[in-house]
This record gives C-alpha cells, sequence and structure tokens, in this order.
C-alpha cells in the first residue's frame, strides 16, 4: 500500500485512480505519457513505417508506371428491354454474309474476339470469316464506339442477337468450341 499524491489517502498497487479525490494515479512501470512504456508517438511511428511498406510493395508489384489510361465513361438513358421475346434478326445472305445488328436495338450477344481499332478491320474479318465457316450463327462486326454498354476503340467480332441474357448464355457453350474466349455482351446504342 502507498498513498495518493494529492490527498494522501492509502491506495492499493494496481488501483488506477483514488477513490477519495478521483485523481488518476501511475500504474507501477508506466511512463507519463502512456502505458507500458509505449507512448502515442512511438505507435503513430509503428503505423507510419507499415504504410510506407505496403505502399513500397504495391507499387513494386504494379510496375511503378505513371502511365494512366484514359477513363471513359458513357452517359445515357436508361435501358430498356425489347419489346418483343426476340430481336429482329439480319437479313440472311448465307454463311459467308456479315451479320449487322438491328439500328437501335438494344439486345446480348456472345463476344468472340475484340480487335482494336488502330490495327484495322482486316484482322476482324478473317476471324468472323472463320467463326462462320465454323457455323456460328449471326456473325458480325461491330465498331465498339457506337456501342454505351461496350468499351470504345475496338472491332468485336459476335455471334447472335439475344433479347435475353439469359438466350445469349444457353447458346454460349456452342461459341465456346469455336472462339475459347466468347463471352456474354450487353450491346445498349
Amino acid at each position: 500500500m502507498s498513498t495518493c499524491p494529492r490527498c494522501r489517502e492509502p491506495i492499493a498497487r494496481s488501483q488506477e485512480y483514488c477513490l477519495a479525490c478521483g485523481i488518476r494515479l501511475e500504474a507501477p512501470g508506466a511512463t507519463a505519457g502512456g502505458r507500458g512504456g509505449t507512448e502515442w508517438w512511438q505507435r503513430v511511428l509503428l503505423a507510419g513505417v507499415v504504410a510506407l511498406a505496403g505502399a513500397a510493395v504495391a507499387v513494386s508489384t504494379t510496375g511503378g508506371n505513371d502511365q494512366r489510361a484514359d477513363l471513359t465513361t458513357a452517359v445515357g438513358g436508361f435501358a430498356t428491354a425489347p419489346e418483343s421475346s426476340t430481336l429482329p434478326s439480319p437479313a440472311d445472305g448465307g454463311p459467308t454474309a456479315a451479320a449487322d445488328w438491328p439500328a437501335g436495338a438494344d439486345g446480348w450477344t456472345i463476344a468472340l474476339a475484340s480487335y482494336p481499332q488502330i490495327g484495322g478491320r482486316r484482322p476482324a474479318v478473317a476471324r468472323a470469316k472463320q467463326a462462320r465457316a465454323s457455323g456460328l450463327p449471326q456473325v458480325g462486326i461491330l465498331d465498339s464506339s457506337s456501342y454505351a454498354s461496350l468499351h470504345p476503340g475496338y472491332w468485336v467480332v459476335f455471334s447472335g442477337i439475344y433479347s435475353s441474357e439469359a438466350e445469349a448464355t444457353s447458346a454460349l457453350e456452342s461459341a465456346r468450341k469455336a472462339s475459347r474466349t466468347a463471352a456474354v455482351r450487353h450491346v445498349v446504342p
């Protein structure tokens, strides 16, 4: 037992406050600024070192380059479902004819491949011919810059024109036999 430095009342060793006057008592082995010898600035310094180490790891894993990709946001109205259960199909010109996306139609398709427009349209045309030769239905090429739901600057080789995501998904397995990277895409004008 010892006494309170203010009122001189007896206090126990593990007591944090004086029961008579209410003053906070220093615990044995504690420093004036904190408990257990660790002051607040030491904890802040440790947290800062950990944050800097995390930032260094993040920069090193991403390559640390300052090149930033341009972010383009498509702004448009609300997407609405087509009135009919099936979208109008393109004119069937045989297995070598390219399908055209119906003007102004909102629907779903299977994207077989995408080619940057910088490289020209020729690779997309060649890929579309291969897809038609493998028996995929309604194969065509979209200019992705004309559609709000697609990343601009690409020629997108597609197969099928569907009114719902479920319809497009049901045809995805057969499309993947011709193109393993085939994926269902929503096409919004």
